[in-house]
């Protein structure tokens, strides 16, 4: 391998100037990380030790990369630039098809004139477009690093241990929360095809040395959590380089994760350095930035264009320099038919050795095609309770997660669904996934030597690496054609509803990607358990009346939220929000035990209407006026009203519509919506919730309609704690408060419709 260490300095020059050129024109991104990372990287692509196919990047038998330290973009996209320009060279050559990467599929060297511009380069690490070579977005510190445990699980998981996930991670990042997390998971599932690359420089943004703050080094940071630590003081040197990657990959451990660290400086080759060059470009053809130049000018026989001189101030003519002098440092590549032909033999090759099929791949039928995943009116009758059972609709989850993965899984002789939570499988019931159906055997526990097969994952509190695990595992996409299906590992995870924040990172990480990535990816249920004040003997610190919230911080059609409000809701609202194209679907479960409605004997309409997102408890009763529309969600809240639903019906003609999902019930035909809530019925309405007003706003007409609904929050305080009971009279959703809340706004019904005519309503 050391003769190739010529080809690699010389890429790495390039690479360089590449990434400087294209900064400085740009005054935008980070140089710092880049240029410590680079050596490390190329190491990585063309040392043969990450098997990969930078043709196919969507290829399913290879390995992964996810640059975790986002940030250092500019690295990546000159290095594709770079590769991308050889493969189009010698494609030009020869015209043969082995040297031919789809233009989408690579970065360019023009592509550089978009860095950091709408719809060019992005400005940190993004899994689509020219860019899917990288295999998970990122930037957010340490983000990446949970993304990684989840892709070396599904790759384990489905036979496929043989391939690796690489990280490229910075010392800094490693000081979060969520970095000890992944550690711990990574050593708990016995990932040894988990590789992270650690740039030790001891430096981040600010005017300090990381280890004024951080005790230790890699060894302490590793070892400790159980990971092999392999690593040198010498990280620019290539035979040091390399020596790590002998040592680490050569003789692997099947269930040991392993940490490759390489003591760098901050800015290497750049001329500005440790924390001052992190995130600032050297101004605009400053005298520095030429001087930087002449060390690669000298050497290999090039001067830039406008070398020595101030940035021209007409915009087309700095466009025209920029472009020049990215053809420039390319040059150096271009006029080495040698360097061309060792990029693109070497990469190709590595290509070229990867499998078409792999003996111990679990995989080969997608289950997702399977209608009896979504279609509840075919579930087991025994899924749903019947009127006058106590039972909490969380236990539906129970059923629903046995039945999905035991029954249907074992056909396809795999689990469709993998449950992570933070030692709260059973309190938030995601026992039931691991569990059997009938003769149908369940999977059980993960186990990383006896069990991997298991359906359910143990860890302890490590609610932001569950999320991190969840959105890397649903990007591992193993169909044979990812572009029009997804085949792979879908995962519900849990929480209480009140630490639903602890989530948010990768979920929106992952919603970003699932729209850009023009491959499919999966879907991840994220369960809000014990939402809402019926959490009651926790208290305010536990029940989620506010945090829920964070389910709703998305674009709209890029999560679905349910709300069941009893148990036979639940499967019938999950089977439903599976079926569309959604990557994450978010259900809110509460704790206590309700009675089951006798739906039929107190007209209210079936529980398979809940899949619609909206249905009615009640109509208008044509033979009398109309006084208003109630619009309720919740379990206590819902409850409540159904047990005085008798007497409302006696003392008022008002419409009451369940609002299970708001974005289910948009997806409907609009003849349905206008059926069960008209423009004019909506104007004329409250709402009833067991969480936050601001929380129903999807359903909120107006401001006006705001001042006669009923919340928890209703006089904008925390709830105290205790009894259910208690906590729900205290929230003022009890019974007697909501016909009384309902009477209120009956009553004020002309004075309210005046209101809104004022509006011009």
């Amino acid at each position: 391998m050391q003769n190739d260490f010529k080809y690699w300095e010389k890429m790495k020059d390039i690479s360089f100037e590449l990434m400087d050129i294209m900064l400085n024109y740009r005054q935008s991104g980070h140089p710092g990380g880049s240029h410590s990372k680079t050596q490390m990287l190329l190491a990585l692509m063309f040392g043969g030790k990450m098997r990969y196919d930078i043709r196919r990047p969507e290829y399913r038998f290879s390995d992964r990369f996810i640059l975790a330290a986002g940030h250092t973009i500019p690295m990546v996209d000159a290095v594709l630039a770079m590769i991308g320009d050889a493969f189009r060279l010698r494609f030009t050559d020869t015209g043969d098809q082995r040297f031919f990467i789809a233009p989408e599929k690579i970065v360019l060297p023009e592509d550089l004139l978009r860095f950091r511009h709408r719809g060019g380069l992005p400005g940190h690490a993004e899994f689509g477009g020219k860019t899917m070579f990288l295999k998970f977005n990122t930037g957010p510190s340490a983000h990446g690093l949970p993304a990684s445990v989840g892709e070396a699980l599904a790759l384990k998981k489905a036979g496929l241990s043989e391939f690796k996930v690489f990280a490229i991670e910075g010392e800094g990042a490693l000081t979060a929360g969520g970095s000890h997390e992944a550690k711990n998971g990574a050593w708990g599932y016995g990932l040894g095809n988990l590789y992270w690359l650690v740039d030790w420089n001891d430096f981040g943004i600010d005017d300090r040395r990381t280890s004024s703050v951080v005790f230790g080094g890699p060894d302490e940071w590793f070892a400790s959590h159980g990971w092999r630590v392999f690593g040198t003081l010498e990280g620019h040197d290539w035979n040091n380089i390399w020596k790590v990657f002998v040592d680490a990959l050569d003789h692997p451990d099947e269930l040991l994760p392993t940490a490759m660290y390489f003591k760098t400086r901050k800015g290497y080759g750049y001329g500005v350095y440790d924390n001052k060059s992190h995130g600032t470009p050297i101004k605009k053809n400053a005298p520095l930035f030429w001087e930087i130049r002449k060390g690669f000018m000298e050497k290999y026989g090039v001067e830039y264009d406008g070398f020595g001189k101030p940035a021209p101030e007409d915009r087309e003519e700095e466009l025209k320099q920029f472009k020049n002098n990215i053809d420039i440092a390319l040059s150096v590549l271009r006029n080495d038919r040698e360097l061309v032909e060792y990029i693109t033999d070497r990469l190709t090759e590595i290509g070229e050795s990867l499998p078409k099929a792999v003996p111990t791949f679990k995989l080969d039928v997608n289950p997702y095609k399977d209608p009896d995943i979504y279609d509840y009116t075919r579930y087991p009758e025994e899924m749903f309770a019947q009127p006058g059972e106590k039972v909490p609709n969380r236990a539906a989850l129970i059923k629903w997660g046995s039945y999905v993965n035991a029954a249907i899984g074992r056909k396809y002789n795999r689990p469709l669904i993998i449950a992570t939570s933070a030692d709260l499988t059973e309190s938030t019931n995601l026992h039931g996934f691991g569990q059997g159906w009938g003769d149908n055997p369940g999977w059980g526990w993960y186990d990383r030597s006896t069990n991997i097969d298991g359906a359910i994952l143990p860890s302890e509190i490590t609610e932001f690496m569950n999320s991190g695990l969840a959105a890397g595992m649903v990007t591992v996409n193993m169909a044979e054609n990812p572009y029009e299906e997804f085949n792979g590992y879908w995962v519900i995870m849990s929480t209480y509803g009140s630490f639903a924040y602890l989530k948010y990172g990768p979920m929106r990480l992952l919603s970003q990607l699932a729209q850009d990535c023009p491959l499919k990816v999966g879907k991840v249920i994220w369960v809000l358990g014990h939402s809402g004040p019926e959490t009651a003997e926790d208290s305010r610190t536990h029940f989620g009346v506010f945090a829920p919230g964070v389910s709703q911080l998305f674009p709209k059609g890029k999560i679905i939220n349910l709300y069941p409000w009893e148990h036979n809701e639940v499967p019938v609202v999950l089977g439903e929000a599976l079926s569309k194209d959604v990557p994450i679907v978010a259900l809110h479960l509460t704790r206590p035990p309700i009675t089951i409605p006798d739906r039929k004997a107190l007209g209210i309409a079936h529980y398979f209407e809940a899949a619609k997102g909206a249905y009615l408890i009640n109509d208008f009763d044509p033979a009398r006026p109309k006084q208003g529309t109630v619009i309720v969600r919740g379990t206590s809240t819902t409850a409540n009203l159904v047990s005085i639903l008798p007497e409302i019906r006696k003392a008022f003609n008002v419409k009451i519509i369940s609002a299970i999902s708001r974005e289910l019930f948009d997806m409907q035909p609009e003849h349905y919506r206008m059926q069960i809530l008209p423009p004019t019925d909506w104007a004329d309405s409250m709402v009833i919730t067991n969480e936050a007003l601001s929380l129903m706003q999807p359903w909120l007409f107006s401001k006006l309609n705001e001042e006669y609904s009923l919340s928890s929050d209703w006089d904008n305080n925390w709830r105290t704690g205790g009894t259910v009971e208690e906590v729900i009279e205290e929230a003022h959703l009890d019974p007697q408060s909501i016909f009384h809340g309902i009477e209120r706004f009956v009553n004020d019904r002309e004075k309210r419709l005046a209101r809104l005519k004022e509006l011009g309503w």
